[in-house]
Parts: structure tokens; sequence; C-alpha cells
């Protein structure tokens, strides 16, 4: 078994990340900001990086592959000056610093998590595959799409193995956002404008992102490759909200409420990018990895649904 660094551990799909590694046997070493006391995981080495960064990286942290986690992330309400400057601070040239040292310090591969805003909002009459044309929206695309481009261009010039992995949304327990509030909705039995919505939007369960990314830092195909994770099973928001209402065993009250309504409403509120992702297809095509690797989502979707609402009524019952 190999020794794999993650940067971002702490975080929602980290947390997740580090127990698949360690129950296949991996020494793992989480590189993170702050430390996590009380949160650690057993077993786990701990690299607090602080203000100084990767800079600072300790002489004896020696991984053969480091996953690349942490970044800044998508906020629905930007609050930065200089929004597109503080994604690319983060996530451009702060991969390229974890690509640097890790290099530095002897591995051979970096699995970097990027994500499908990379490539496209919308997949505009088919799923989006990895060598479509890149299209990103907003500044967090934008910025994930240079990470992308700088770390192949840093693998080229040095032979440093790199793997790019977009995945769409990710949900399970511990998820926040626009996900949480949708489960806090369907729990206090809020109607919701769904029920005319048809549109399908690829999703995926963290216990699944977290297997391909181990099989991603692992295993000597994955060397150069792109893959586009998902569960395997496009669900429509309508079909969602029932699952999810089902599993919170809450009633679920979706209006047909016509999608044009919805985006004259998005329009008028100045919240078009959330009815978007309310009425718009985005389906992401996964069989590179299946073929490639041939890697398997280890849990169904409404396996994930399940695991994901019983952890919702465990920490949210009022």
């Amino acid at each position: 078994m190999s020794h794999v660094a993650v940067t971002g551990a702490h975080g929602f799909v980290g947390r997740e990340l580090v127990r698949a590694l360690q129950t296949r046997g991996h020494d793992v070493t989480a590189i993170v900001r702050h430390s996590a006391n009380a949160g650690a995981i057993n077993g786990v080495r701990e690299f607090v990086m602080g203000s100084a960064g990767v800079s600072s990286w300790p002489i004896d942290l020696k991984p053969e592959t480091v996953i690349h986690l942490a970044a800044r992330v998508h906020v629905m309400n930007e609050s930065a000056p200089d929004s597109l400057g503080a994604f690319r601070a983060a996530n451009v040239a702060g991969a390229l610093q974890v690509a640097e040292a890790a290099y530095r310090a002897g591995a051979r591969r970096l699995v970097f998590v990027s994500s499908i805003k990379a490539l496209a909002e919308a997949d505009h009459g088919r799923p989006l595959r990895e060598d479509d044309l890149p299209s990103p929206q907003d500044s967090y695309g934008v910025s994930k799409l240079e990470a992308e481009r700088a770390l192949i261009h840093f693998g080229k010039e040095t032979g440093f193995e790199v793997v790019i992995v977009r995945p769409p949304l990710v949900y399970g327990p511990e998820v926040r956002a626009n996900f949480l509030h949708l489960m806090k909705a369907l729990a206090r039995g809020i109607p919701l404008p769904l029920g005319a919505i048809a549109a399908r939007r690829s999703l995926v369960y963290n216990g699944n992102l977290a297997d391909a990314l181990v099989l991603c830092a692992t295993d000597p195909r994955a060397a150069g490759e792109c893959f586009h994770i998902t569960d395997g099973t496009d669900l429509t928001v309508s079909e969602l909200a029932k699952a999810l209402g089902h599993h919170l065993r809450s009633n679920v009250w979706l209006a047909p409420v016509p999608a044009k309504w919805l985006w004259a409403a998005g329009k008028l509120t100045g919240r078009s990018q959330q009815v978007e992702r309310l009425i718009g297809n985005l389906r992401v095509d996964s069989s590179r990895i299946r073929d490639v690797l041939q890697w398997q989502p280890p849990f169904s979707v409404d396996e994930g649904l399940v695991v994901t609402a019983e952890w919702f009524r465990s920490v949210y019952r009022g």
C-alpha cells in the first residue's frame, strides 16, 4: 500500500476520502490549514500549513501521491471585490504550489479535484464528456479550468503524473448549501414549485467520489487522464425531491409550476442562476472512468440518498 497526502482533508469530501484510503490500508497524511483537534482521524498524520502554506512542507513528508481537494469554493453571494483574482490565487496558484511541493518531495502523482463547472453549467442536449470544449460561466469555473491547464502543463514539463477529476454536485452526510436547504424545506413540508420540472442533473454521492479518487490515486492507468465521476443515474429535480422526501419520512408537495414561470421569476428577483440550476439539464457522461479503470460506483443513488437522509434526521430532529 502507498502513502497518500490529502489537502482539504477536513472538508466534506476530504473526511470521506481519508476514511476510504484508510480502509484500503493506505498511509494517509492530512494537509490542512488548521488542526482538527478533537475532529482528527485516528492513524492520520496531520501537517498544518498555517499562513506559510505549502512552502513550509516538512522535509520528511514524502507521499507517493497527493490528492488536492482544498479550494476556494463556489459561493452564491460573492463578497470579494476582485472575485476572479481571489479564485485564481486560491485555485490556480494554490494548486500549482501544491504540485511543485509534491514534485520536490518525490511524489509521482497529483490527483486534482476540479469541477464540472470548469466545463459548463448546462449540457445542451447530451451528457457532457471530458473532451467537450470548455465554457465555464463564473469565476469559480474559470479558475478550475485554468488550474487544470496549468497542472497539465507542469506535468508535461516535469514528467509529474497529473489526474483531473470533475465531479458534479456532491452530496452525502454533512452536505451543505443548496442540497441541505432542499432537505430542510422537504422535512418541514414546505410546498415547492418543482412538480413540473423535468430537467435531469447528474449527482455524485461522496462515498462514490471517494472510492473513485482512491482508484485515481493508485491505478497506473489513470496517469494523465481526465475523468467525470457520477452515480450513473440522473434524476429529475422532482424525482430527487420525492426520493429525499420519502427517505426523510416527510409529506412532499411539489406544485406543478411551469419552468418558464420560474425562469421569469428568477429574472425579476435577480436569481436567474439559482433558477437555472433547477430547470436546466446538467447531465454528465462518466463512462470514461468505467472504460479506462473499470470503475463502478459502489453505491446506487438511492443508497446514497438513504444515508444522507439518515444523517439529516439524526442531526436536524427539530
